[in-house]
């Protein structure tokens, strides 16, 4: 047996002021928060002044970013999922979609950098708080590989066509992890620059 007849279109709302869409996202942002990722960002990432205040409260617009990531945004439009229901009653300075857009678009390779000093520093402080690795006293494996992400526009520094054949950003990855956790992204960096650098991926 089965219906007949289908549904023309099919559309909900999330719009009750009195109820949190992402309820895991609180214990997310404390335990960044306890491990200095906002005072972080805030002591290493400096964009230029601009007009439109671009480049102003930078930590404010990274958590945000952060957050939306974990409530799972893969776009700037995604980044909206954080100002419905009673969001801005659990979390302040949520900044806008737009805003977070035009961040993002005014960083150079430079900036990236200040925010690999971040990951570098944050990183030790998150293993203290939460048990990240476990088991590495006894073993632990590390793996060094590169990923393509995509990108789209003209002026992304770095981008170009790889062996994929996709226009993106070339990537080289460290990961750690054991036998009892998941592995764990320890650093990140650009392989058109590395190697250009001449330098070893994990050893800045």
């Amino acid at each position: 047996m089965q219906s007949s007849h289908g549904a023309a279109a099919v559309s909900s709302a999330f719009d009750d002021p009195n109820l949190i869409v992402y309820g895991g996202l609180e214990p997310v942002v404390r335990l960044a928060e306890r491990c200095g990722l906002p005072a972080l960002v805030g002591e290493c990432v400096r964009l230029p002044a601009s007009k439109g205040g671009t480049g102003a409260f930078p930590a404010a617009k990274v958590m945000s970013l952060v957050g939306g990531m974990v409530a799972g945004a893969d776009s700037i439009d995604d980044m909206d999922r954080l100002r419905h229901g009673a969001m801005g009653r659990l979390f302040s300075g949520v900044r806008a979609p737009s805003t977070l857009g035009s961040f993002l678009r005014s960083f150079t390779h430079g900036h990236v950098k200040q925010l690999h000093a971040v990951a570098r520093r944050f990183l030790p402080e998150l293993a203290r708080h939460a048990p990240l690795l476990p088991g590495a006293d006894q073993v632990a494996y590390v793996d060094i590989d590169d990923t393509i992400r995509r990108t789209y526009g003209y002026a992304k520094q770095g981008a170009g066509y790889g062996y994929s054949k996709v226009k993106g950003l070339n990537a080289l990855l460290g990961i750690v992890s054991t036998p009892l956790s998941a592995p764990v992204i320890a650093a990140t960096r650009d392989s058109a620059a590395q190697f250009a650098a001449g330098s070893g991926v994990l050893t800045r």
